[in-house]
């Protein structure tokens, strides 16, 4: 039937990644890339461009270049190719590469294309979004775009993105969500919505499991974890009564031969998800969904730390269990990664591709609609 889809990926790593799991790749700067290859071949295009320069996690340098950015989609739209004198004047050479969508989106056009399309980025992103769903309502598009939060959809994390969606063929809307914060329950006003996805329930680990720190050896590139300040190299590994992940039935991860032993004070303490290093991180329960997962350069910004039981007894001043970094395996499934997804590269590497990724499960719901097909949700990386 020949290729259904390809992607444009820059990232050596990335393109690896997307190998192995049977995904086709052009290793390319995406900016580079000739448009004619597409013309007269493309039903739908998705869009993620890299959102460095305008994540909070960053120097958020895309909002000092934003104006340049929307002359460049302007631009692009009207056939005008003013990207390098744009990109001399870019504070963040990252920025201009949102509008990149555009020189394809224009390319497309004239042969009417493409039917449908969807792109994601960062929540600073939506004016950006709203310019692009303005001229695509000119060329003839149904055009909707909005933030989104993935654990309304069943993502065992709080991620909220900019989303864009536009057709041809159909009414532009963003999907109905499937979860909430609080069970709701089905009524006149429509179905009912499940609670937001733990990161317990989908790393499956039950209510009273615990991370278990094991010395690991290695270090540095693509070795083992990168020493803790303290000097200290842990992981976590897999306790017999935390259960498995279960993203398939024959290829879920096993529990660990020895069955790996419970964090000093097992009992004592709840583990919650600190999601990097700054003062004023984002610490979530285990019996809550994740906050956004973002990793910079180092990779064990993302840990779990140890936070007094409501049973501990005041007396004891033992002191808490170290943080533990969150594993790749651990961060992927949070975004509804398969637990066997084959991330290449170290591990800054690895963290840095899932912390970009858009989460699969999330991705379904904004697809389905355009693709045709009905979504499953078993067919993602929640923990039965």
């Amino acid at each position: 039937m020949g290729i259904k889809d390809v992607g444009l990926e820059w990232d050596q790593w990335a393109c690896k990644t997307r190998s192995l799991a049977g995904q086709v790749t052009i290793r390319t700067d995406v900016a580079m890339y000739p448009t004619h290859p597409f013309v007269g071949r493309t039903r739908g295009l998705i869009a993620s461009p890299p959102c460095q320069a305008w994540s909070r996690a960053g120097k958020r340098l895309g909002l000092v270049d934003q104006r340049l950015v929307h002359q460049a989609v302007t631009d692009l739209a009207a056939g005008r190719d003013t990207r390098d004198r744009l990109l001399a004047d870019c504070r963040d050479p990252r920025s201009l590469l949102a509008a990149e969508p555009m020189r394809y989106l224009h390319a497309l056009n004239a042969s009417g294309e493409p039917e449908w399309v969807v792109m994601e980025e960062v929540p600073d992103v939506l004016p950006l979004w709203r310019q692009y769903t303005s001229i695509l309502r000119r060329w003839g598009f149904s055009a909707w775009c909005g933030i989104l939060n993935a654990a309304d959809f069943g993502v065992p994390q709080t991620r909220r993105r900019a989303i864009l969606l536009a057709s041809r063929t159909r009414t532009a809307l963003p999907p109905p969500p499937t979860h909430a914060q609080h069970e709701e329950a089905e009524s006149l006003f429509g179905p009912g919505r499940a609670r937001w996805v733990s990161m317990a329930e989908a790393l499956g680990w039950g209510a009273t499991a615990r991370p278990v720190p094991t010395v690991c050896a290695g270090g540095g590139s693509g070795g083992g974890p990168e020493p803790f300040p303290s000097g200290s190299r842990k992981a976590l590994s897999t306790a017999r009564d935390r259960g498995a992940w279960l993203p398939q039935p024959d290829t879920a991860p096993r529990p660990h031969p020895d069955g790996g032993r419970l964090a000093d004070g097992a009992g004592r303490w709840d583990w919650s998800l600190r999601s990097n290093n700054q003062v004023h991180a984002t610490v979530r329960s285990l019996s809550e969904p994740a906050g956004t997962l973002f990793f910079g350069h180092r990779s064990n910004e993302c840990t779990w730390v140890a936070q007094p039981a409501p049973t501990l007894d005041e007396s004891d001043t033992r002191a808490a269990p170290e943080p533990i970094r969150i594993t790749a395996q651990e961060a992927g499934v949070l975004q509804t990664f398969p637990a066997n997804y084959p991330w290449s590269g170290n591990k800054s590497a690895r963290f840095s591709q899932i912390g970009n990724a858009v989460p699969p499960l999330l991705a379904g719901h904004l697809l389905a609609p355009h693709l045709g097909v009905p979504l499953d949700p078993n067919d993602f990386t929640l923990a039965a």
